[in-house]
C-alpha cells in the first residue's frame, strides 16, 4: 500500500465569516474530540461488520463522488502534498469539486482512501456543505477512472480539532478498503477560518 509521511493534515478552509458550522446539527452523529486535555478522546469502536467485506479491486482514480442524502454529485481532481507536509486542499475557486489524496490507496483498493472537499467559501455553500448532516449507513459512491464504481457506507463522523486532527484514524493502515470524508466545521476562529474538521469513515457497503 502506498504510504506517505506528512505533517499535521488539518485544513485551513475560506469562510463567509458568518454562520456556525454545525448550527442546527444536533442530531448529526458526529463524535466529539474534545480539544482540552493532553490528548484526543477515544472515540466509540466502529460497528461490527455483520457480512464479510467486498474484496479490494485495483487501483484506478476517482473521478466522480455522489452522496445522495448530502446532495453531492461532484467531480475529483488529484490532491498532494504542501512543501510543509501538509496535504493539499481544494482550490477556493474550485468549491464545487472534491480532492482525493493521490498519494494513498484509491477507493476500492486496500487502506483509506481520502477525499477532502469544503464545507464553504468565499463565493458561498461548497460542495461538502451537508456532509455533516450525514448519518451512519447512507450511502457513498465513487465512480473510477476504470468505469467502475466502488460503494461505501458511513460508519460514522468525528469532529476534531484542526490542531489535534487524529493523523492515524484518516490515514492509518486499514484491513479492508475504506474511505474518509473530510471537511470543515466547528466555529469561526479569530484568523478568519474553521476552528475543527468533520471527518466521515466509511467502509465498503
Amino acid at each position: 500500500m502506498r504510504r506517505t509521511a506528512f505533517g499535521t493534515a488539518g485544513l485551513l478552509c475560506l469562510v463567509l465569516g458568518t454562520s456556525l458550522a454545525l448550527a442546527g446539527r444536533g442530531e448529526s452523529p458526529v463524535v466529539r474530540i474534545e480539544t482540552s486535555g493532553h490528548g484526543a478522546a477515544d472515540t466509540p469502536p466502529p460497528p461490527v461488520r455483520e457480512t464479510p467485506a467486498p474484496p479490494p479491486v485495483a487501483a484506478s482514480p476517482p473521478t466522480r463522488l455522489l452522496i445522495p442524502a448530502a446532495g453531492v454529485d461532484a467531480p475529483v481532481t488529484g490532491l498532494g502534498l504542501n512543501p510543509d507536509g501538509t496535504v493539499e486542499v481544494p482550490a477556493a475557486d474550485h468549491g464545487d469539486e472534491v480532492g482525493w489524496y493521490r498519494n494513498g490507496p484509491t477507493p476500492g483498493e486496500t487502506g483509506p482512501a481520502v477525499l477532502i472537499g469544503h464545507y464553504d467559501t468565499v463565493h458561498g455553500p461548497a460542495v461538502f456543505r451537508n456532509v455533516p448532516k450525514l448519518k451512519p449507513g447512507d450511502l457513498i459512491r465513487v465512480r473510477r477512472a476504470d468505469g467502475g464504481t466502488v460503494d461505501f457506507k458511513v460508519s460514522r463522523l468525528v469532529q476534531a480539532a484542526k490542531d489535534r486532527f487524529p493523523t492515524e484514524q484518516v490515514y492509518g493502515d486499514t484491513p479492508a478498503p475504506a474511505l474518509r470524508l473530510i471537511t470543515c466545521g466547528g466555529r469561526i476562529g479569530a484568523d478568519g477560518h474553521w476552528t475543527d474538521n468533520i471527518i466521515v469513515l466509511a467502509d465498503p457497503a
